[in-house]
This record gives C-alpha cells, structure tokens and sequence, in this order.
C-alpha cells in the first residue's frame, strides 16, 4: 500500500486521520506556532505515536497541548471534535481530581504505572464504568528538559467486569449448593453426554427417575423447558462450555399438565487435565412465585407509566377530538384490542359517535346510532351508570348482548361518562374474538376512560373560556380606545392646569421677593446715599445710616440663606449637638422675646440622644417655629418645647421617606388659633402666609422644612381649629458626644499677623477687593487672584503661603479643582471655601460636613476676621 506523506510537512508517511488533522490546522495563533517550526523532539514522539497501533496519548508544552493517535480516538467519545490541542486539564476535566497527582508526579521525573484504575471517562456523555491500565512517561525538549507526558493506555473493563460476573456465579453457586431448598441436583457428564440427577430434578424436567439416576443425555432434559426459552438456554450452557465457566439462567418449564414453573439453575464447569470442560454440576431452585410477582410488578410499573404518558400528552392538547383519538389509538394498541371510540348522547334515545380508531379489523362507528342499537341490556345499563364487560357476546348475559355477535363484536368493554349523575357519553372497546378480560386490563381501561373524559371536559371548559376572554378582550379594546381618547383630552387639560399653576407660583415667588428685597435695598440704598451726601458736606456723623444700610443688607442675607435652606442648597456646617442644652440655651431669649401673654414651658427627656446638625439653623428654625406660635396667639397662650427619643419602624417612615432607625424628636407645641385643612396643606409653601402684608415672607415654615430635610430628618405638622398647632422635627440619632456650645463671639475680632500670608482667589473683582482690603485691615499679608490658574502661578512662585481662601464657583477652575491641585502642590496648606451658592456640588458639600472650612457669603468683617482665624489655627492636614 502507497501512503504518501502529508503535503509540505515532516509528518510521517501513514495512513493516520490524527495526522492529516494536524496537517491542515493552522498552529500559528497558539503557542506551539507554525507547524514548520515545532521542535525536533515534539516532531519525534509525534512521528512514532502516530504510527504506533497502541492507544497513546501525549500533553506537551507549559500548556500540555493535546496530540494522540487514530487507536486512542475512541477513547475520546464525543470529546474527538474538540480534543486536537486541547489542554490536558480542559480536555479530561472531569477526571482531573483522579489523575492530577500522576501527572505531577510525571512532571517532576517520576514515571506513573496504573493497573485496572476506574475512570468515569463519560465517552458518550453519560457517566460509565471503565477500567484502565496505563503509564505516564516524561517527554524531553530539544534541551533535554521535562516539557510534557506520554501516555499508553488499555482498556480493562471487559475482563475485570467478566471477572466480577465469575466470582458472583462462583458465590451464587456454593451458595445454592448448600441451600436446603434446592428442588433438584444434577451433575453432567459431558464427554459422554450423561446427566445423572436426584428424582425431584428428573420429575420436574419430565424424565423417568430411573432412567436418571443410571444416566441420560442432556438432551432429554431440555425437552421440559419451555418451547419460547430453550434455544437460549442451549446457547447459554454452550458458551458457558467453551468459557469453561459458570453457568446461571432462569427460565420456564413446561410441565405435563400444561402448567408452568419458573427456575433458577447454577453450575459450574469442571476443567479437566487439557483445561475444557469435563463435567457440569449445578443445582435448581423453584422461583415460580418470586417470578410471577415481579412479573405481576412489572406489568404494574408500565401500567403506571403509560397511564402517567397519556395524562401528560392529554394535558398538552387542547382540542377535545384530538384528545379523543389520541387516547383512543394508545388505549386500542396497548390492550391490543379491534376498536375504540367515543360517544355523545344528543337526545333521550339516540347517541352520536365522534371519534373511533380500528386496527383494520372491524370498521369504525360513525353517526347518530339508537342507544338501544346493541339491545336493551346494553341501554338498562350504560343508562344505569355502569360498565358493560363481556367475553363472548353470544353467550353472556343470557343472550342478551346477540345484537354485538350480529354486529362483529365478539368481546367488548363499555364505560359509560356520567355528568352530574347522569350518562352523558362513554367510551368502548370492541373485539371481533372472544376474550377473556383480565382484571388489570379492566382498571386500566376505566382510568384511561376517566382521565380522558376529565381532559375533554377541561379542553372545552378552556375552548369556552378563551371564546369568552376573546369577546372580553374586544370590549375591553374598544373601552380602551374610549378611555384613552378621554385620558387624552383630561391629560391636555391638565397640562394647561399646571402651566397655569406654575406662572402663579412664580408669579407669588418673584412677587414676594421682589417686595422684600425693594424693602431692604431701599433701606441700604437710602442710608448709603444719606451717608454719602452728609460726607460730601463734610458731616462725619454718619453712624446710623451706615447701620441702616447694614440692617438692610443682614436681612437680605437672611431672606437669601431662607431661599437656599428651602431649596436645600445651603452649605450646612453639622457638629454634635445635644438638643436638650440648645433648648435650655434658648428658653431666656424666647421668653423675653414672645412677651408677657405667652408662657413657655420646656419638657426635656432626661438623657435625650445627640444628633449632628448645624447648630445656628436649628436654633434658627426653633425661634422662627415659637415666633410663629407667639403670632398664632394674639390674646396670649403657651408655648411647649419638648424632646423625646423616637424608634420609628418601617411603617412609620414608609410615607416620609425617612431611613427607619432611632431618632430625636423636638416638638413645638402652642394653644393658638390652629390652622384649616387647607391652609395646613399649605404650610410648608414658599411664600405662603396668613400674616398681614409686611409681617412676614412666608418663608419661614418652607426654611424649616428644607433645613430639617437637608440635614436627613423629616418634619410632621399637626393643627386643629380653635386647638393649636403641633409642629415635630425629627432628626437621625448621632452616637458621638455632644460638643459645647460656641460661646458668643461677636465683640472678639482677632487680630492678623504679617508673617500669616493669605491668598484669595476670587473671580469677583469687587468681592475680592473687600476681601483683600478686610484681611489688610486685619494685618494679614494678601495676595489676590482673579482666577484659579492664577492663583497656582502663585503658590508656584510662593513658598510661605499659609491660607488659600477660593470661591467655590469660578470660571476655568472651580474652587475644589484647585485647592485639589494645590493641596498636590503644598501638602500642608490650609483651605477656606466660601460662595453665595454651590448647587448640588456633593464635593464641596463633603469638604464642608468633614471639615467645617466654608465661609458662606455674604460675610461680615468680624465673621471674615473669625473664620479666617479659625482656619489659620486648625492643625494641618495628613
């Protein structure tokens, strides 16, 4: 034979389909590279693998690539398609934890020898039993180096299986030797054809007791087993010959009176000097009742199965003839019956066929039939609920079911289907020869019959119901159509309500702030202009219009900080506070404040828990909430404060949006006039206020709102007519310690030092003029930057700046880019932000909340001068 090598490569010349694989895979993209290039070594051990007819197997490279032989691809199974240079380790995972050590130990120089290991190689995707002698040999690399394993292998499974079959039939045997119930003992000779057996083994087989006991052949033995077993049983007892091994059947004798018995026969050979079976041995033990037990079992189990087949194929169809022919072809073939069919009864005498299935032998029944058409006796007892079951038509029931021999039907089952007691339809079995109807035949016909007769009345019932659901969903289609056209129309309407609403709510908010701020501008703008033209005449006296004007500006400064806190904008500076010590502190002020008809009480929890919020704006918001119950209280009343802890459950908080947990609750209580559901449902509206014009801006109850949430607390108000007003602030509960209030700083403006240099960055021109100019004053040493680039140039050029103090928002470079950048720059350089708004800068918003180091404007000179002071004697940062 002619075998040419593989075209343009060093693989051997054989007739190997591993190898023309190899041939025409492209190795470029893998580790080994292209084929031309592999390594002396790797092209040997291939060489001879390929051409090997041994099962070999080899794993090379830092990979352990995967190569064998056309004798080792049946053990790949359905591996094959994917094994070529495969991983070892991805290729045999499943086995991995088995051979893992063996593999090691052949990398490290140690050859591997396993005999008749099991290995659940699962060749055709399911597991198996196999057993295996193999070795694993290291393979070495063009230098002489460890790179890889070969393995030869073989299969053992079939000898170690037919060892383990002989040892149990050697068990079994001695075992039935020495049973006391053994029916019969024989011993064959087999060079001269002669059993000889006791007379309970004769009798049973059917051979004359002298007979043998002198000797027969075996011939005359075999003549009792039953004709269906004993060709079988002649091969199981010559290959056991040839084997020279043990012998075990069961199977049936025929005996004279036609009955039948089940046996169970073991021997074994006896090899004689050439090493062939000279005698066979055995015994026989009776196993008729064990036998027609799990024959009677194993007619259950598939009984049970095929019922559990029809109502799971039953319940995946959905039209009722369907299911009729279905179940009426699987019960005929399984009872082997003629015909099968379905009835329906269509009036009070006559009945209409629907569905049949024959095997070709009697014709199928269609049309409307007489319900007496089989006779009376059939009609009494369908009519009567019960099933008909006959054998022989012509002799059962008296004669009374001759109409069925007239008409073909020899043997018959008919269930009749009530509905609410009544016979409404059934179904029969028809055969053209007589029968006699087994018990399990029967129960097995009535189940099918009522499982099939539910599975029809559950199709219609569902054929009914989606008709229904059908017509429901047409209705409800066209409703849709109506309702969307008037979802349309109301939703148009609606969107012209709320633009409506809007413009008024803008128009009350610019309104209401455009009232108050020409207030306070006329003031600063009268006192700074009195001021101006009492200079121009050389009057130095200008104190009280200069603190008119500054009046003025406060309460524009305030009335912005109410803006932001309602819009939750406003940089907050939280500390621990103990709420109980902050009411303590406020209740002297209050009481002088709300006047001689108002009395104020105080109820404070002993050991209330600390929360962390800014001091200054709950103290605001608690003043702003008692000057509102003073100012509900025209004729005099009181006034409650009061704290308690509060655990709030998920029930509670679910509505308000609140984390659940621990909580301090202040409450701020008055006997006031009390507030209408209406104006309660405004209470917290910007802007919105029962005062008269000038009393108020309505902004008060909208900044404790928006301040309470801002710091993750919730704020509940209660009110009744002629009642009062309940107003509680709850706020999360805080582990760490109170700290102590700050103690009044408003006379102490501390001075600056030349040697503390301070940059301000400041894209402001006139904010960073009053800047530098206050900070001058104080006798800081200034420099100034328009912009934050500018202001690194400096701090480049600068070596003894101490303070940057940045506006937030500025064009180019916001304030947090460049202190990030100049803190990058000057490890220990201390920061102060300031800005009139900082959006929803979550940056900023942290560096505040974790340091304090914010300046919110407008700022004051003695403000500027403390927070600048504060900042310079804050220990640097890590």
């Amino acid at each position: 034979m002619n075998i040419e090598r593989p075209a343009g490569t060093w693989l051997p010349a054989t007739d190997s389909q591993v190898a023309r694989q190899i041939a025409g895979r492209d190795w470029s993209a893998t580790g080994l590279g292209p084929l031309e290039t592999w390594p002396v070594s790797l092209r040997a051990v291939l060489s001879a693998m390929l051409t090997c007819p041994t099962p070999m197997y080899l794993a090379w490279g830092p990979d352990l690539v995967s190569f064998y032989n056309d004798a080792y691809r049946p053990i790949l199974g359905y591996r094959e398609a994917h094994a070529l240079g495969c991983r070892f380790r991805d290729l045999w995972a499943s086995i991995w934890d088995d051979i893992a050590p063996l593999v090691d130990g052949c990398l490290r120089g140690e050859s591997q020898r396993m005999v008749d290991m099991r290995l659940d190689l699962s060749r055709k995707g399911a597991p198996e039993e196999s057993y295996w002698t193999f070795t694993y040999s290291p393979v070495f690399d063009d230098g002489g180096r460890i790179c890889g394993l070969l393995c030869v292998t073989n299969e053992t499974t079939a000898r170690i299986l037919a060892e383990r079959a002989r040892a149990k039939a050697d068990e079994r045997l001695v075992l039935a030797m020495s049973a006391g119930n053994s029916i019969g003992i024989w011993d064959w000779d087999v060079i001269e054809d002669r059993v000889t057996s006791d007379n309970r083994f004769a009798t049973l087989y059917g051979v004359d007791a002298t007979v043998a006991a002198g000797g027969t052949s075996i011939g005359e033995f075999f003549k009792g087993i039953h004709p269906d077993d004993r060709a079988r049983v002649e091969t199981e007892i010559a290959d056991t010959i040839r084997r020279v091994g043990s012998f075990g059947s069961e199977y049936r004798l025929l005996r004279a009176d036609g009955t039948v018995c089940w046996v169970s026969a073991q021997g074994r050979c006896i090899p004689g000097p050439d090493g062939t079976c000279v005698r066979l041995p055995g015994v026989s033990h009776d196993i008729t009742a064990r036998k027609e037990a799990e024959l009677k079992l194993r007619a259950a189990k598939e009984e049970r199965e095929f019922v559990l087949e029809q109502i799971g194929h039953q319940r995946m169809l959905t039209d009722p003839r369907e299911i009729l022919h279905s179940a009426s072809e699987a019960l005929g073939r399984r009872l082997g019956v003629n015909r099968v069919g379905f009835y329906r009864l269509t009036g009070p005498d006559s009945i209409c066929h629907e569905a049949s299935w024959t095997d070709g032998t009697l014709k199928p029944l269609a049309g409307i039939q007489a319900t007496n058409f089989y006779g009376d006796h059939a009609d009494a007892e369908r009519r009567a609920g019960r099933a008909l079951i006959f054998g022989d038509s012509r002799q059962d029931a008296g004669g009374a079911l001759a109409p069925y021999a007239a008409d073909g039907v020899l043997a018959g089952i008919c269930v009749p289907l009530l509905t609410d007691g009544h016979w409404a339809a059934g179904i029969y079995l028809h055969q053209a020869a007589v029968r006699n109807w087994s018990e399990p035949e029967i129960t097995l016909t009535k189940e099918i019959v009522q499982q099939t007769w539910l599975a029809m009345e559950r199709a219609e019932a569902l054929r009914s119901l989606n008709r229904r659901v059908e017509e429901q969903e047409a209705a409800l289609a066209q409703r849709e159509i109506v309702l969307r056209e008037e979802f349309e129309r109301r939703e148009a309407a609606e969107r012209q309500l709320r633009q409506l609403q809007k413009m008024e709510a803008v128009g009350q908010l610019t309104g209401g702030i455009a009232h108050d701020f020409n207030n306070m501008l006329a003031v600063v703008i009268s006192g700074l202009n009195l001021t101006q033209r009492q200079l121009a005449r050389g009057n130095s006296d200008v104190g009280p219009y200069v603190e008119g004007a500054l009046e003025g500006a406060n309460r524009a400064a305030a009335l912005t900080q109410r803006l932001l806190s309602f819009s939750r904008q406003q940089p907050l500076e939280p500390a621990v506070v103990d709420a109980n010590g902050l009411l303590t502190g406020l209740s002297d002020m209050l009481s002088r404040s709300l006047g001689e008809t108002v009395v104020l009480e105080t109820r404070l929890q002993p050991d209330l828990w600390a929360v962390k919020v800014d001091r200054n704006q709950l103290e605001n918001a608690i003043v702003n909430l008692a000057v509102n119950a003073r100012d509900a209280m025209p004729d005099g009343g009181r006034v409650v404060l009061q704290t308690a802890n509060a655990h709030l459950d998920g029930d509670q908080v679910r509505l308000s949006g609140m984390e659940p947990g621990d909580h301090v609750r202040i409450r701020v209580l008055d006997t006031g006039t009390g507030m209408t559901p209406e104006v309660l449902s405004k209470a917290f509206d910007p802007f919105f206020t029962t005062k008269p014009t000038g009393r108020g801006t309505g902004l008060g109850l909208s900044q404790v709102y928006g301040f309470i949430r801002q710091s993750g607390g919730h704020v509940a108000i209660t009110s009744q007519v002629g009642q009062g007003t309940t107003v509680d602030l709850y706020l999360p509960r805080c582990l760490e310690g109170a700290v102590q209030a700050p103690h009044d700083q408003a006379a102490d403006v501390p001075p600056g030092r030349p040697e503390d240099v301070i940059l301000v960055a400041e894209d402001e021109d006139r904010v960073r003029s009053f800047t530098v100019s206050a900070l001058q004053d104080l006798g800081y040493t200034v420099l100034e930057a328009a912009s934050g680039p500018a202001a690194l140039a400096i701090l480049e050029a600068r070596g003894d700046i101490r303070l940057l103090f940045t506006d937030v928002v500025m064009p180019q470079m916001t304030g947090s880019q460049l202190v990030e950048q100049a803190q990058a720059m000057r490890p220990g350089l201390a920061v102060l932000y300031t800005s009139g708004y900082t959006g929803k800068s979550l940056e900023t918003e942290d560096r505040v909340r974790a340091g304090g180091n914010f300046l919110p404007k407008p700022f004051s000179f003695d403000q500027l001068a403390r927070k600048i002071d504060e900042a310079l004697s804050r220990p640097a940062a890590d």
